[in-house]
């Protein structure tokens, strides 16, 4: 089993029991997106997919600010030259390595549990969209302010989509609106609603114990089928669903499960 490095350049890693708190950590620019984070966040990802021993994901950001978005510094200076003839925009290339990350991150087998304070603005706001549960404060800033900029919020659009449905997503798109915390929960962004930092962390407490009783395999399986819904027919989805709970019933799990069941216990992944 591979395991993490000692230390980032980008993040903070921090190892609890089975969970895994992963914080972007250049709060100088607000957590803003640049190549050495987005790099080591792949890598992070890429090995927690063999991680069975981790059960949850915490993403965060340093500094009391989730974060906000693309460094534009960064993008400003990049791509001045035009694409050669017959190739592929390296933009567009670019671009899509970030669809890529959101699409790696939301599917992971982990339950990924966003804590979000400060802004979570364009790729910043992506990365609540693809995350299982957000807990969100009040006073936090949200937007997919791409457009006002004279871009396109290509890769975070889909996900947003997903989120809250197409016509909310074409509202805020289209004009880039900023809101705060309690329309971020009201329109499906955000689930939990806490007034600052302090009642972050202790619903933050209260969600990974609510994960804590839930059997990795179990969630991981349920995850799967739950994210086909939409894209794939019904008997599709009802077919692989099948499959999945037959996997877990098979499993060590399940006999665990339902072991503890009988004999009025937690089972063993909860007391882990």
């Amino acid at each position: 089993m591979t395991d993490f490095r000692p230390a980032y350049e980008t993040l903070i890693l921090r190892r609890e029991r089975a969970r895994l708190h992963v914080t972007l950590n250049r709060p100088e620019v607000k957590n803003a997106l640049n190549p050495t984070l987005l790099g080591e966040l792949r890598e992070v990802i890429g090995l927690l997919r063999e991680r069975s021993d981790i059960k949850a994901v915490v993403l965060r950001g340093a500094g009391g600010t989730f974060c906000a978005g693309a460094d534009l510094r960064n993008m400003e200076k990049s791509f001045n030259d035009p694409p050669k003839p017959g190739e592929k925009d390296p933009i567009a290339a670019s671009n899509r390595e970030y669809g890529t990350f959101l699409e790696a991150l939301g599917s992971l087998p982990q339950v990924v549990v966003a804590a979000v304070e400060g802004y979570a603005i364009a790729g910043g706001f992506g990365l609540v969209c693809v995350s299982d549960i957000a807990i969100v404060t009040e006073d936090c800033g949200f937007a997919m302010s791409e457009t006002a900029i004279g871009i396109v919020p290509a890769q975070i659009a889909p996900f947003v989509a997903a989120r809250i449905g197409v016509p909310q997503t074409r509202h805020l798109a289209l004009t880039a609106a900023r809101f705060k915390g309690a329309e971020a929960v009201r329109i499906g962004i955000g689930h939990h609603l806490v007034k600052d930092t302090a009642a972050l962390d202790a619903k933050l407490e209260e969600v990974l114990k609510q994960i804590d009783r839930c059997a990795p395999l179990a969630n991981a399986l349920t995850k799967q089928v739950i994210m086909r819904v939409g894209t794939q027919p019904l008997p599709q989805v009802l077919d692989f669903a099948a499959d999945c709970f037959a996997q877990a019933r098979r499993g060590p799990e399940a006999a665990e499960g339902l072991r503890a069941f009988a004999e009025k216990r937690p089972p063993r992944w909860a007391t882990e």
